[in-house]
């Protein structure tokens, strides 16, 4: 009775003291690609990644029922920095559904307008403010609803004390008319109320989790096939220094005993099993502390990513090849900045195609036996070996029709059609390709399909193709193997190195293209197609993470395209709507949802580019 009490009072009080629609909540799952073309169609920076925000504390003056409630004292805020555009991961802060929706996208382009304004927090806001309005006029109406919705939701000034009354009615001074002129925020001893239509007064710092990669000689990896603890909201992290092993026993009353949200630092052996609450404290906490120990559990899959010495390794070709890499910060393409190591596989043999794919490699042999060159009679030629009688019959009406043609084109010539096409197809084969699609097959052993059937079609055709595989691990150690270059036929020793190939490393993807578009330069032919297969964005240990390797990566596509070359990416990413439109163009890409239809696929797609 007393749980049922207390449970019915914290249900009770909370709703009281809700200042939110949940009826009426929009998410950011359903508007992410909304607010997305909006941010970069109003002239948002195309790489930045749409993601969640952080909940922040805001510091402002709460409600008796607010502070009765626990709640209130934190508020998700919209911000950008060098990588992200950061969206609340969900809004409701109106009673209509329509209005929160109009909010993420008053945001995004907010956001695309937020340059570096002079001034503080309400002056680089109300600037932007009015450049959108100032640029894009049509969007007028929609704010104005959105500040008369908002502007009754804010504390009344006459109830405030002295200075936080005038900063409030700065504030709805500037929501209301952000073309004029302001002067900075008035001092007061709170901040003001939080204002969801302009960005965060002072966005958390968000860094990549580099936890892995702060030593330049950690080559270890964290990756675990232990159970995913994921949860849908964002939460703020800190790095604190591992405990120093001599922490004695902790002291303390009991009526003091700190909750699980405050960290302190005590020095605990690591679990050998999984937390089954790992979720629950999750939840539970405002702030990860996290210390590195260098330690691992048991539960997660130990491995080694140290290179292999070279005995053991698959066989370099060369001393590597020194590529540049466009830095986007700096706007400029750094020169000699990666080497790749062009590879071929230590342990690949000879081998036949194998049993489960014969059947479906003769219907789709036989199939792209029809796109192979064949001799056609070429109809109405100047010259030929013998004459075209149709072309005779109608010049011969003509002349008695009175119309004389300058020349008759009375020929007829028999002639090879030739495909002048040259194919290379760039497979990722990254440690991400060592995961499961189902309960048969990973996502390299799609690949390895993929690359059987694609190589038995394009035999069909007698088209020039070359297979290749890359991985890297730091812009010094780009892999990239050979499976069959282009002057090799398709023979058990191509047949060995497929069956051969395995994951491994990362996805530094712009030098892989770069070298790849080098080996297209060279072949004769007049039409050439550079495919990626990968199942992921580009990434590596080092700052290739993030905008940075997508930033390279779109360079590498875009001299690949000035050099005549036809880019096409094939992902089975889920994600890849996030950024493969950008890196590719709407047109030049492919998302294979079913990632076991990707070998049966992948034939077809190659036929419908060149057909």
């Amino acid at each position: 009775m007393e749980e049922w009490v207390g449970a019915f009072w914290h249900r009770l009080v909370t709703r009281a003291a809700r200042r939110e629609y949940p009826d009426a909540a929009v998410s950011l799952e359903e508007m992410r690609q909304p607010a997305a073309v909006m941010f970069r169609a109003l002239g948002g920076e195309g790489g930045l990644r749409v993601e969640a925000a952080t909940e922040t504390g805001h510091g402002a003056r709460r409600s008796l029922m607010q502070r009765i409630a626990g709640s209130g004292q934190q508020v998700e805020l919209a911000w950008r920095d060098e990588e992200t555009l950061r969206l609340p991961i969900r809004i409701a802060w109106f009673e209509e559904r329509e209005l929160n929706r109009q909010l993420y996208l008053w945001l995004a382009a907010l956001a695309a307008h937020s340059g570096c304004y002079p001034g503080d927090w309400l002056q680089q806001n109300t600037a932007a403010s009015a450049s959108v309005l100032r640029t894009y006029p049509g969007l007028a109406r929609r704010y104005r609803r959105l500040v008369e919705a908002h502007l009754q939701q804010r504390p009344d000034p006459e109830t405030l004390r002295a200075d936080e009354a005038l900063q409030e009615q700065r504030i709805r001074q500037c929501l209301s008319q952000p073309a004029m002129e302001v002067a900075s925020l008035p001092h007061a001893e709170r901040p003001p109320w939080p204002v969801p239509l302009w960005l965060h007064p002072s966005p958390p710092l968000v860094a990549a989790d580099r936890s892995a990669r702060d030593d330049p000689d950690d080559d270890e990896d964290d990756s675990s096939h232990s159970e995913q603890v994921e949860t849908e909201k964002r939460r703020r992290g800190e790095r604190v220094d591992n405990p120093d092993g001599r922490s004695g026993l902790l002291a303390f009353r009991l009526e003091s005993l700190f909750t699980r949200a405050e960290y302190v630092s005590v020095d605990r052996t690591t679990d050998e099993d999984e937390d089954p609450n790992a979720k629950s404290a999750i939840e539970d906490l405002d702030v990860l502390s996290i210390a590195r120990d260098g330690k691992r559990t048991a539960a997660r899959l130990r491995f080694d990513l140290d290179l292999p010495p070279q005995e053991n390794d698959d066989v370099y070709l060369g001393e590597g090849i020194p590529l540049p890499e466009w830095d986007f910060r700096q706007q400029t393409l750094l020169p000699d900045h990666c080497r790749l190591q062009p590879m071929l596989a230590r342990d690949a043999g000879t081998a036949a195609l194998p049993e489960h794919l014969r059947a479906r490699a003769r219907r789709l042999r036989s199939l792209f036996e029809m796109l192979k060159p064949r001799r056609i009679w070429l109809n109405a030629q100047p010259d030929g070996s013998e004459l075209d009688i149709n072309a005779v019959i109608d010049h011969t009406t003509d002349r008695l029709r009175g119309i004389r043609a300058a020349e008759a084109d009375m020929f007829r010539s028999f002639q090879n059609a030739e495909r002048d096409l040259s194919c290379l197809l760039l497979a990722d084969l990254s440690l991400s390709t060592d995961s499961h699609v189902n309960n048969e097959q990973r996502v390299i052993d799609v690949i390895r399909d993929s690359l059987f059937l694609f190589s038995e079609a394009l035999s069909g055709t007698g088209d020039r193709f070359g297979l290749y595989g890359f991985s890297s691990r730091r812009r010094n150690h780009v892999r990239f193997h050979t499976l069959k270059a282009f002057d090799e036929a398709c023979s058990p020793d191509v047949m060995g190195r497929i069956q051969a190939i395995k994951p491994g490393y990362y996805t530094r993807m712009g030098a892989a293209i770069r070298y790849s578009a080098q080996l297209l330069q060279k072949e004769p032919s007049s039409q050439k197609l550079l495919l990626i297969l990968t199942d992921g964005k580009p990434n590596d240990l080092d700052k290739y993470e993030g905008r940075y390797g997508i930033e390279d990566t779109r360079a590498a596509i875009r001299e690949a395209g000035k050099q005549g070359i036809q880019p096409f990416c094939v992902t089975i990413d889920e994600k890849a709507r996030d950024y493969l439109p950008y890196l590719f163009g709407s047109a030049s890409y492919m998302l294979v949802r079913n990632a076991g239809e990707l070998p049966a696929k992948l034939p077809l797609l190659y036929a419908r580019l060149t057909g």
